[in-house]
């Protein structure tokens, strides 16, 4: 046997073995952290994995196979205009109210279809960081001054994070900008219109199924949260006749799609993720056995699922294991947090970006968690440190960057990411601290 070749596998063996046989397992710190990282799995699944990702990875799919690659290129490619493409992907967030898993199918769509490093950077920094409900409640919550530089910072921080990744990687965008120059030009099969009411169909379903209510008893955001499921219901109708009238699938599939939906929103009006699950549950079944472009786009959806869901839960259970649920303890204290986001200083606003970065935050939950450690002593400049770091990063979120774009490109965002939200914290601590 050669051992010079086994040598990775044994240690391997070895390390995990190790581990087992030390498990501090009866301690009570321990024992709690695996039930954190347990109920924080549980929690993300029946929360984010049904209402968020599912639409996503089709939204994700449909980009690969509906979009066409000349297009990409032109707005968000390496050779597109800079005012337009950095101008879209770092006000996307606007639109798209999502965290900072969810917008990894979207990201790995537009990336693998030729959008320059800088734009699609811009656009996964911007889709979860740039969320007006949440800034909003920021404002209202934590301070008018608050809000405004979390807002400011968050657009500023996507165009300047997405040049800075360019500028790095220019060479190699240079060379895709060259392949690019090669390809020759496809004729879309359906008019830009038709196309667009498509894509903005799903993109209704994901935002509204996913609105979180405001604090607030009256206004708009609260009127929006109440009739949530009607809203997503009527862009599910929307799609459901768009399928049949533009893209081929035969009006009789999707009444089999359709009828059930519809019985289940009835018969339990109550819980309207079951009748959300069989709606995609049932568009799946029609459309996966089809040759055509409705079969590809099943099939392109299916790859970013098996790519990234696996990821995305592991990484949740281990945030978990470290950090807990917001509210509670992982095997990290919390105590240590908290004692050391005090004031102003270089470190405290570094420690808050970095656990910002790594600490999985679901949409909106950071707002309350902030006004928290604000009232045991954070500084305001660590509080927006974290703003800025914390809804657009996340250890699973690292995972599946690294799977996507490789882990030099992983490790520089994360780093610009830290390195600014840092910055920006002693800033604004200096002036409002």
């Amino acid at each position: 046997m050669n051992w010079k070749s086994e040598w990775k596998p044994l240690a391997v063996i070895v390390t995990v073995f190790l581990v087992m046989y030390h498990l501090p397992v009866g301690l009570p710190r321990f024992d709690n952290a695996v039930h954190e990282a347990l109920q924080l799995a549980r929690w993300y699944a029946q929360e984010h994995v049904l209402l968020c990702l599912i639409p996503a990875f089709f939204i994700a799919g449909a980009i690969g196979v509906f979009v066409s690659q000349n297009s990409v290129l032109k707005y968000l490619g390496p050779q597109a205009n800079k005012a337009c493409a950095y101008g879209v992907a770092s006000c996307s967030g606007s639109i798209l109210a999502v965290c900072s898993c969810t917008i990894l199918p979207l990201f790995a769509g537009i990336y693998r279809m030729g959008a320059g490093i800088g734009p699609a950077t811009a656009f996964l920094y911007s889709g979860p960081a740039i969320n007006i409900l949440a800034i909003v409640l920021t404002a209202r919550v934590l301070g008018p001054e608050m809000g405004i530089a979390r807002a400011l910072g968050a657009v500023g921080f996507a165009v300047v994070i997405g040049l800075i990744m360019h500028l790095i990687y220019r060479r190699e965008e240079a060379d895709k900008a060259a392949q690019a120059a090669h390809m020759p030009e496809d004729e879309p099969t359906r008019g830009l219109g038709r196309t667009g009411l498509y894509f903005l169909s799903m993109i209704g379903i994901l935002v509204f199924a996913n609105w979180g209510a405001p604090e607030a008893a009256e206004g708009v955001w609260r009127t929006v949260a109440e009739h949530k499921w009607m809203l997503t219901a009527i862009f599910a109708a929307a799609l459901a006749v768009i399928l049949p009238a533009w893209f081929g699938l035969p009006w009789s599939r999707m009444a089999l799609v359709v009828l059930p939906t519809v019985a289940l929103a009835l018969a339990f009006p109550q819980e309207p993720t079951i009748a959300f699950v069989a709606g995609f549950v049932g568009l799946s079944a029609v459309i996966s056995t089809r040759e055509d472009e409705l079969g590809q786009w099943f099939s392109s959806s299916w790859i970013f699922a098996k790519q990234i869901l696996p990821l995305l839960l592991i990484g949740v259970f281990v945030a978990g294991l470290l950090l807990g649920r917001p509210g509670s303890e992982g095997l990290i204290p919390s105590q240590w947090v908290s004692a050391s986001v005090g004031g102003n200083s270089l470190a405290a606003n570094f420690f808050a970006s970095f656990v910002g970065a790594f600490m999985y935050f679901a949409t909106l939950t950071e707002v309350p968690i902030l006004e928290g450690l604000l009232g045991s002593g954070m500084g305001k400049g660590p509080a927006l440190a974290l703003l800025l770091a914390g809804p657009a990063l996340s250890l699973p979120n690292m995972l599946v960057i690294r799977s996507i774009m490789g882990t030099q490109k992983t490790v520089v965002f994360v780093c610009l990411v830290m390195v600014m939200a840092t910055i920006s914290g002693m800033i604004y601590g200096h002036f409002w601290g």
